[in-house]
């Protein structure tokens, strides 16, 4: 999760803006063959700036929109930066109607909860799942959900109530008492997952992927149709890394110097092999806030403000 769950975020190269572009203006008639059935908010997150864009949910269906709908510590981020250094607008994590409007492309909380509904408002949004190896997703998660239970109670916790909603929903933290039990977490994700590829059964707007694999990344750029030779996909390493990771190893800083301690913290490689190429590696081991320490001008806000506030869409679950 990144660091914008609360309540109270340079221009791309040409050809990268070319594919933002191709996100905005894909062809209808190709995307409309199925019927359609402890973080701690930043000041700019906790007071977002007005902006104007599309202002109504109709307007929404003219604008092809792409929803990361894997589960949290499935490589949600990782997925996300690479869109951003495809030139497109994300959204990690969205709590307004404006932040869907803003993005492009938006993962995590609420899209892998709410896809059927967001498959209803975006008839024309491709959706990507994401897999991740059982032995090593369920003690990520449950490391992620140790330090997030105390801020998802429904009274006192001081997330973001559709943050709070999405874990209800898929984890039914406040309906068993272990909720970050093994067998508990396997049983969400098998749910989830068998829910999510039955829904999406035989869509040609729908992939699923697992990022660790080779040449996932260009699997999902192909399926996106963008191209893959977007040259600043090789600096994520350098963008990712920050001071607060930085002070977080004093002992490789000392005897390394910077540059030896960026790979020691936080490699980021983006592999161009015979495979094609493969996502970043972000948010590993025990890291939660790789999104918020990762500085790029596409970067749409969580909470952002429009013509209707921060007012969210009115469908239920």
């Amino acid at each position: 999760m990144p660091d914008n769950a609360n309540n109270s975020p340079a221009s791309a190269h040409a050809q990268c803006s070319a594919n933002a572009q191709h996100i905005g203006n894909a062809d209808h008639a190709a995307n409309t063959q199925h019927t359609r059935h402890s973080q701690v908010a930043t000041p700019d997150e906790m007071n977002p700036e007005q902006s104007s864009t599309l202002s109504s949910e109709q307007a929404s269906v003219e604008k092809q929109k792409v929803f990361i709908i894997g589960l949290p510590r499935t490589g949600t981020t990782s997925v996300s930066v690479a869109l951003l250094e495809q030139g497109l607008k994300v959204a990690h994590m969205a709590f307004t109607k404006q932040a869907f409007m803003l993005a492009d492309a938006i993962s995590d909380v609420p899209c892998f909860s709410d896809y059927r509904q967001l498959d209803g408002l975006f008839p024309q949004a491709k959706f990507v799942y994401l897999e991740r190896d059982m032995a090593k997703w369920v003690p990520s998660m449950q490391m992620l959900l140790g330090k997030m239970l105390p801020h998802l109670e429904a009274k006192s916790g001081r997330f973001h109530p559709i943050m709070k909603r999405s874990f209800r929903h898929t984890f039914a933290i406040d309906k068993v008492m272990g909720p970050a039990d093994e067998a508990h977490l396997i049983a969400c994700y098998q749910r989830h997952q068998n829910e999510v590829l039955a829904y999406f059964h035989n869509r040609e707007d729908f992939i699923s992927l697992d990022i660790s694999h080779a040449g996932s990344l260009s699997r999902l750029l192909q399926f996106l149709g963008l191209t893959t030779d977007c040259p600043t996909l090789g600096q994520v390493t350098d963008r990712a890394f920050s001071d607060s990771q930085t002070k977080s190893a004093p002992s490789q800083i000392s005897q390394e110097g910077t540059s030896q301690a960026k790979a020691a913290v936080q490699s980021l490689p983006v592999n161009t092999s015979e495979h094609g190429l493969d996502f970043p590696k972000l948010n590993a081991g025990t890291h939660v806030a790789a999104w918020h320490e990762y500085k790029h001008p596409n970067k749409v806000n969580s909470n952002s403000a429009g013509p209707q506030s921060r007012k969210f869409f009115d469908y239920t679950l």
